[in-house]
């Protein structure tokens, strides 16, 4: 199945303790890389959380982030340390005697103050179990999405590499029917040098065959319409595959060229030329879409 490596999901979902979203973004990148931010009460799942990733997605650069929301709490109450709060007056009374003892005078701590101090009001202790688990919900959600997204951008990639692969065979055939004509404009044209080269001498024929010979062997490019055949065949192969085929297509393209530009070099007639320059053009509109598969 063929992918694309760029894609955007966004999940969203309500618990008692607030609301969590999960923003996804993929780009192309020739490995996987994931950046995760979260919130701090989530810090603990980030190991977790990169296996679910890498799990689902294999290339790609991915920024991950999970916005969290707490739900406001209209029955809200302050929970007291006593003991904290009994020490901390007995502590202060004793502060206040100690300065009389000397002649001096402080003033005695109000009740905001002794509330300000550290530990005297207790935060809420809140079982964070179904909020972690919440947030892997939403994260799973959010990459179901983001698969979803990028197997339907992976489609259009896909319909259009086959496209070109098509082409990119009529070009070969065109070039494989039009060799035998080929041969016989090169013979044609050494026997059309060769009869003006001969005044009065016999045309030394085996020299002659031995230039044709040359020629032929030069321009000679079976090999590399064979080779162009059977990478078009790989890539069919890999475009059907299940498995993600972004390398390998970058390989492929890479031989593609390579071929094309050998075709080209070894061309003695127009025509064939011409065809191997439109095979380039296919094949870089190819590469540039494969760039972005998975």
């Amino acid at each position: 199945m063929i992918r694309s490596m760029t894609g955007f999901a966004r999940s969203a979902q309500t618990s008692a303790l607030g609301m969590l979203v999960w923003e996804l973004r993929t780009v192309n990148h020739r490995y996987l890389e994931v950046s995760l931010r979260l919130p701090d009460d989530f810090k603990s799942l980030e190991s977790e959380l990169r296996q679910v990733i890498s799990s689902s997605v294999r290339r790609g650069k991915l920024d991950a982030t999970l916005q969290f929301k707490a739900a406001p709490d209209g029955a809200a109450t302050l929970s007291l340390d006593t003991t904290t709060l009994d020490a901390l007056i007995l502590r202060a009374q004793e502060v206040s005697r100690r300065a009389t003892a000397h002649g001096g005078t402080l003033a005695s701590p109000t009740a905001l103050d002794l509330l300000r101090w550290p530990g005297v009001i207790k935060d809420p202790e809140i079982d964070r179990t179904p909020l972690l688990d919440t947030a892997r919900q939403t994260l799973q959600s959010a990459l179901n999405e983001l698969m979803t997204s990028r197997s339907s951008e992976g489609q259009r990639i896909e319909a259009m590499l086959a496209s070109r692969c098509q082409q990119l065979a009529t070009l070969v055939a065109g070039v494989r029917a039009r060799l035998p004509e080929v041969r016989q404009k090169i013979k044609a044209r050494l026997e059309e040098r060769l009869g003006q080269l001969v005044l009065a001498a016999e045309p030394n024929r085996e020299r002659f065959e031995q230039e044709l010979s040359l020629a032929l062997s030069k321009m000679d490019v079976d090999e590399e319409l064979d080779r162009l055949a059977s990478h078009i065949t790989e890539c069919g192969k890999a475009l059907s595959g299940d498995e993600p085929a972004g390398r390998k297509l970058d390989f492929l393209m890479q031989e593609f060229n390579r071929e094309a530009n050998t075709l080209s070099s070894k061309s003695q007639d127009s025509e064939t030329t011409r065809a191997a320059l439109e095979m380039k053009v296919l094949i870089e509109q190819m590469r540039e879409q494969v760039q972005n598969i998975e």
